[in-house]
């Protein structure tokens, strides 16, 4: 071939691996700025890059919207449906990643020029005046959207046209892996502009000491010490006041808060520039302030080091609009004007002095279980055991107390006894009502029976079968336990805590487990629809609310702490050891929760040991 014929060819290819490239990057559109006409996967694009992707989205839906949150990702945990129902409006989250003052002016500008706007909530991080417009941001996943910043919109789309094409392949090698819950490559909740927090939320929490032993708290435990200079207090505030000049212009309601801060971040900030911050920013507006206070210094109410948890942006909004069914800490939560802003920053520097103390919101309490209940002389929990812990609990001033009791306390915060335990049983045994209903009676102890809805009333056999098995109370002796205010009765599912030798066919569920050839979503949809079930049967007997459960064989993982809550599930139990601590305001504490067997325990002595936590 002649070196002519050889530079044509060699042309051609180029040319021809570009507009291949040009292709693919236009089809697959991993940055969504086409389109994204093949995957429709917007939660993929946002979290490329959200300044691009919520743009891109928002341009397409913004009919659905009337209001707006704004400011950097600790913003997201500002919850979209409960400011929705506190100001009858339709909230999204345009928060992106590192957002400073002047992404959240670009985008006030934007929306208010291109959207229909009743109400913005503006997050003012002390980050902010830390960064402003940094340059470092990488050119692709922290470029703002060429509409928003009004540059050069050929240039924008130019550099998303020749991607480097890694980019296109691995949004489809993510598509054909995807699953249920949020994966590091879809991060977002498209309709709210969100994290998804599905997972994080349904995690169970307990002990401090327990909490930071898992590596992804783990920096709690050893928190860094580094140095945050605020440099650009100034520049930040300049942009504050032109946001507050267009939402006036346009007479769109603009809601300043300043969203909670970790006592451990907050260290490596200069007091003074810290009050300068605060100050400047009361001049320019009128803002909710919940940076510093006893949440700052709890992790449990962190997601990471710079992050607050979704519960806690509730119990901001509740400060906020007065909602006093929500647990809210008394120092939570200050509106700042010129008059008190110095005052705020004393009171910051209070709260770091005082080292509140933990046992102010938290509280041990231990779970007992028991199953069947056997008469004296057999192997097992015997009734005479069984009246000889109670009467042990009740002289050392121990009261039995309920799940609605734990939900109170860390939904609402109402105090618990001083020495408090909760009784179960597992599985809905005869004996329970023979034997352990009128030992709680005699004893004034309350107690919750799990059970197990497909054996109520089976009192010879397992279910349709000819298998003998120990025999489980019916409808009948349910809703006697349950009128008599001793006995609440809760779920052990209806029919997933299943017995192998009895079972015939295929898959035998022994646990909530998935299979391990089981699609998520056939498995939740089946543990949903068992648990409805469940619920039905029991409160068509008691009239009570069901929303616990026991997990059968103690088995669980999130995917089924999940599923459970999207079912108003509010508390799990676990055959896991321990005592549990309750936190308030943390529903994640409620999950999975510790238990002691009680049976392990004939001495009664040692049963109190185990219960304070001492072996």
């Amino acid at each position: 071939m002649s070196s002519k014929k050889w530079l044509v060819a060699f042309v051609c290819t180029v040319l021809a691996f570009g507009l291949l490239t040009l292709a693919f990057n236009v089809l697959v559109d991993p940055f969504g700025v086409f389109g994204d006409v093949i995957f429709h996967w917007d939660s993929y694009s946002q979290t490329l890059n959200p300044r691009v992707g919520k743009i891109e989205y928002l341009d397409r839906h913004c009919d659905e919207y009337d209001s707006y949150i704004i400011g950097c990702s600790s913003t997201s945990s500002f919850p979209v449906e409960e400011l929705d129902e506190y100001m009858d409006a339709r909230f999204y989250n345009l928060f992106t990643y590192g957002a400073d003052m002047l992404d959240s002016e670009d985008f006030v500008r934007y929306i208010i020029k291109n959207y229909t706007v009743k109400n913005i909530l503006l997050n003012v991080y002390i980050d902010n005046g830390h960064t402003y417009d940094d340059p470092g941001i990488d050119n692709l996943t922290g470029a703002m959207h060429a509409r928003v910043d009004e540059s050069s919109l050929a240039a924008f789309y130019w550099k998303y046209l020749f991607l480097d094409p890694n980019y296109a392949i691995d949004k489809v090698r993510s598509f054909f892996k995807d699953e249920l819950l949020a994966e590091p490559y879809d991060v977002f909740d498209v309709k709210t502009g969100c994290y998804d927090k599905r997972e994080r939320d349904a995690e169970p929490i307990s002990g401090l000491e327990e909490y930071e032993a898992i590596e992804q708290y783990s920096g709690f435990a050893d928190y860094p010490t580094y140095h945050v200079p605020l440099k650009k207090t100034a520049q930040a505030m300049e942009s504050l006041v032109r946001i507050k000049e267009m939402c006036d212009e346009a007479g769109v309601n603009l809601i300043v808060v300043c969203g909670p801060v970790y006592s451990g971040y907050m260290q490596g900030v200069d007091r003074q520039e810290a009050e300068e911050f605060y100050t400047s920013l009361a001049e320019v507006t009128d803002y909710w302030d919940f940076s510093i206070s006893s949440v700052s210094t709890e992790p449990r109410y962190f997601y990471d080091l710079t992050h607050f948890r979704n519960c806690v942006g509730s119990m901001a909004l509740a400060r906020m609009f007065g909602n006093g069914d929500v647990y809210v800490p008394e120092d939570f939560g200050v509106y700042v004007t010129r008059e008190n802003a110095v005052e705020l920053v004393e009171r910051n520097d209070a709260v770091f002095a005082s080292r509140p103390r933990t046992d102010e919101w938290t509280k041990d309490v231990p779970i007992l279980v028991y199953h069947n209940i056997v008469p004296d002389g057999e192997e097992g929990a015997t009734v005479s055991m069984l009246e000889g812990q109670l009467a042990a609990l009740r002289k050392a001033g121990y009261e039995s107390v309920t799940f609605r009791d734990l939900e109170d306390y860390v939904y609402r915060g109402t105090e618990l006894p001083e020495k408090c335990v909760v009784i179960t049983f597992d599985d809905g045994y005869y004996s329970n009502y023979e034997y352990a209903y009128p030992l709680l009676e005699k004893y004034g102890m309350r107690a919750t029976i799990f059970v197990i809805g497909v054996s109520v009333g089976h009192k010879e056999f397992y279910k349709d079968t000819e298998f003998v098995m120990t025999p489980h109370f019916d409808e009948e002796e349910m809703a006697e336990m349950s009128s008599s205010g001793v006995i609440s009765i809760q779920s052990h599912t209806y029919d997933m805590h299943q017995w192998p030798p009895f079972e015939t066919g295929g898959h035998v569920r022994e646990t909530l487990l998935r299979f391990e050839d089981e699609d998520e979503e056939e498995y939740v949809r089946a543990l949903q629809k068992d648990f409805e079930r469940s619920r039905s049967q029991i409160e068509a007997v008691t009239g009570e609310r069901v929303d616990v459960l026991a997990y059968p064989g103690g088995g669980y993982d999130i995917l089924s702490q999940w599923a459970l809550t999207q079912c108003g599930v509010n508390v799990t139990l676990s055959t896991r050891y321990g005592v549990n601590t309750l936190v308030k305001g943390l529903p994640q504490c409620l999950g999975a929760m510790h238990r002691i067997y009680g049976d392990a325990f004939p001495d009664a002595g040692e049963l109190i040991a185990a219960m304070k936590g001492k072996r």
